[in-house]
C-alpha cells in the first residue's frame, strides 16, 4: 500500500481552492489507496489561510502549513516536501489550469519504477506572447543549463521518497527547484499535457519574478556567463590590437593624422557599458555565495495544522 503527498503553493488562491479539492476529489482522491494533501500558504494577503482550514474540515487528509511572510513558491514547494509523509510526492498548482487526472498518470509512471516523473506542457492555450516568451526562457535553459528540459517547459512532478529526501539536503536558496528535480538525476518518465488558460483569479507572476527566475536558473546550473563575459574580453582584445596595427600602418605608410574623438568616446563608452554589464554577472554570483553562506533558511514554518489521529 502506497500513500500519494499533494503538495499545493498557495498565494493569493482563496477564489480557487475549493474548486480545485472538489475536482481533485471528484477525479483523483477516490482512486488513491491512501493520500495527504499539504496546502502551504505562501504569505497570502487574502483569506486563503481560512479556505484552507475551511477545507481541512472536510477532510482531516488535508494538512495545513503557513509560511511566516511570502517565501517564494520554490521555498513553498520545499517547506510542503519537508513536512510531507507520503511514499511519493506531486506538485499541484492551485490555479485551475492543468487537469487533475494528470496526478493518476504520474502515480502510474511511479508504481512502474520511475523515482522521478516530469508533467512536461505540450501545448499551452494562453496568451500567444506569454507563450512566445515562455518558450524562449525554455530554449535558453536546453541550451545554457539543461539539454533535457522539455521543449513546453514543465513545472510539475511527481518524485520518490529517496528524492524527497535528496532535495531536503540540498537545502538551496535562490534556485530553481524544477532544474534541481531534474539535475539529482535518478530514473525520470516525462508526461505531456495541455495547460489551458486560466479563468479565475489573477496571476501573481509578475515581470520581476519571471526575470529573477531566469537569473537564479542559469547562474544556479551553469558558469556560462563566466565564459561569455571571458570571450568578449578576448574578442574585443583582438578587435583592439588589430585597429592599433591598421592604425599604425595607415600613419607610416599614407601619413594619416591620428585623430578621430568621437569614434574614440563610442568605442570606450561601449567598453565601458560591457565592463558594467560583467561587474553586475560577477556580482549576481558573489551575492548568491553570499546568501548560501549566511546559512539561513530558505523558508519559516510559523503553523501547521492537521487532524491529530
Amino acid at each position: 500500500m502506497y500513500k500519494l503527498s499533494i503538495i499545493i503553493p498557495v498565494y493569493y488562491n482563496s477564489d480557487t481552492l475549493e474548486a480545485l479539492y472538489e475536482d481533485l476529489k471528484a477525479k483523483v482522491l477516490p482512486k488513491l489507496e491512501d493520500y495527504e494533501i499539504v496546502c502551504v500558504d505562501d504569505g497570502s494577503g487574502d483569506n486563503s489561510w481560512e479556505v484552507m482550514n475551511a477545507l481541512r474540515e472536510k477532510d482531516p487528509k488535508i494538512r495545513c502549513v503557513r509560511l511566516s511572510r511570502n517565501f517564494g513558491e520554490h521555498s513553498a514547494l520545499l517547506a510542503g516536501l519537508s513536512v510531507c509523509t507520503g511514499d511519493c510526492a506531486v506538485t499541484k498548482q492551485a490555479d485551475l489550469q492543468e487537469d487533475s487526472t494528470l496526478i493518476l498518470e504520474m502515480l502510474e509512471s511511479w508504481k512502474k519504477g520511475n523515482k522521478v516523473v516530469l508533467a512536461a506542457r505540450k501545448e499551452r492555450k494562453e496568451n500567444p506572447v506569454k507563450v512566445f516568451f515562455a518558450n524562449r526562457y525554455y530554449s535558453l535553459i536546453r541550451k545554457m543549463v539543461n539539454k533535457n528540459m522539455p521543449a513546453g517547459g514543465c513545472d510539475g512532478y511527481l518524485i520518490d521518497r529517496r528524492a524527497i529526501e535528496v532535495l531536503k539536503l540540498m537545502d538551496e536558496k535562490n534556485s530553481s527547484l524544477t532544474l534541481q528535480v531534474m539535475w539529482i538525476g535518478f530514473q525520470t518518465d516525462v508526461i505531456y499535457y495541455v495547460r489551458q488558460d486560466r479563468e479565475v483569479g489573477k496571476s501573481r507572476w509578475t515581470l520581476s519574478k519571471k526575470i529573477k527566475l531566469v537569473m537564479d536558473s542559469i547562474m544556479s546550473f551553469s558558469y556560462k556567463p563566466m565564459q561569455m563575459m571571458m570571450g568578449m574580453g578576448i574578442i574585443f582584445d583582438i578587435l583592439a590590437v588589430i585597429m592599433i596595427i591598421s592604425v599604425l600602418v595607415e600613419k607610416f605608410t599614407v601619413g594619416t593624422p591620428v585623430d578621430g574623438w568621437a569614434s574614440l568616446m563610442c568605442v570606450v563608452l561601449l567598453g565601458f557599458g560591457l565592463i558594467m554589464i560583467m561587474l553586475g554577472l560577477i556580482g549576481e554570483y558573489i551575492w548568491r555565495t553570499l546568501d548560501a553562506s549566511r546559512n539561513r533558511p530558505p523558508f519559516i514554518i510559523d503553523e501547521i495544522k492537521e487532524d491529530k489521529k
